[in-house]
């Protein structure tokens, strides 16, 4: 079992109070030093075998975001912290800029 740092799940009717059944549609995975590894090939390989349809991995150190798409089975995207990135499986209608998002967390980095 894995537990994301952050995941979003379209069909929630079979879940239960305690847990996710089944994959989320999408998840962010944080990079630290002591979770690299895991996060960029362990997890990785597992969510694209549960079918998950977007998975980001964020990497602070490097400042770099490199989007999956598995439910097209795409080349994986890069985009910087200056850039505002598109989730995938809103179909255009939503993405993250993480230029505002690193203006207010740099100081903590």
């Amino acid at each position: 079992m894995v537990q994301p740092d952050l995941f979003i799940v379209c069909n929630s009717q079979d879940n239960d109070p305690q847990r996710t059944n089944g994959a989320p549609d999408f998840i962010i995975e944080i990079l630290s030093p002591s979770n690299r590894y895991h996060d960029m090939f362990r997890k990785l390989n597992k969510y694209r075998l549960a079918h998950v349809r977007e998975y980001w991995i964020i990497d602070p150190e490097k400042q770099r975001i490199t989007v999956y798409d598995f439910e097209h089975d795409e080349l994986p995207m890069t985009y910087t912290f200056g850039d505002t990135v598109p989730i995938g499986i809103s179909k255009g209608e939503c993405e993250v800029d993480f230029s505002e998002i690193y203006d207010k967390v740099k100081k903590y980095l």
